[in-house]
């Protein structure tokens, strides 16, 4: 993978194989401490102390589509080959929670991609969970919670409805662009 909003896109599919109804997708970057973490986390089924040791193979997997799973594998060397490193959280009946950890000026560093674009799809394709995405830079913070959404929207408009998607893609295109840009404090929240 070239870039880690692919990764991200990877883990948050073995989310809802597992049943999630709940993923939530942080991206923090610090350049003071020169640091990117990506955290994705889940309400789904979790996994007991023995799937969690096998999971890094990249030939066991959940999944029946495919006999190898190399998300979480390739995701821990590329943090790994950027100074960092992945850990993984998980217990039966409560979720897991994939951190990664990467020096944010190293040279082997994947570019984080787009995340927009990783975000967007997963809300199209799978209206019937929510999704939390937070992007952190420095001390500025932009989030999009489809909870909130459904909650202005109501049961009328499905998340899914093309100019909600449309309003959801602008909103994350401008937040983020305002994360690095602006010196001004960011928006509360969504404003339908």
């Amino acid at each position: 993978m070239r870039e880690l909003s692919l990764n991200v896109l990877d883990i948050a599919q073995n989310s809802l194989s597992a049943g999630a109804t709940l993923v939530e997708i942080g991206v923090e970057e610090d350049t003071a401490k020169d640091r990117l973490v990506i955290t994705i986390r889940d309400n789904g089924r979790g996994m007991t102390a023995a799937q969690l040791n096998k999971v890094r193979d990249p030939f066991y997997t959940t999944r029946t589509t495919r006999r190898v799973g190399m998300g979480i594998p390739l995701f821990r060397m590329a943090a790994e080959m950027a100074g960092g490193g992945l850990e993984i959280v998980s217990a039966p009946g409560e979720g897991t929670a994939v951190t990664a950890g990467f020096v944010r000026s190293h040279i082997d560093r994947m570019p984080v991609g787009d995340m927009q674009g990783t975000v967007t799809a997963l809300i199209r394709m799978n209206p019937q969970v929510d999704f939390l995405y937070r992007r952190r830079f420095n001390e500025r913070e932009m989030a999009v919670d489809t909870r909130e959404l459904r909650q202005v929207l109501g049961e009328e408009v499905p998340l899914s409805d093309p100019d909600v998607m449309e309003w959801i893609t602008g909103y994350i295109q401008e937040q983020e662009a305002t994360l690095t840009q602006s010196s001004g404090p960011l928006d509360a929240g969504p404003q339908l």
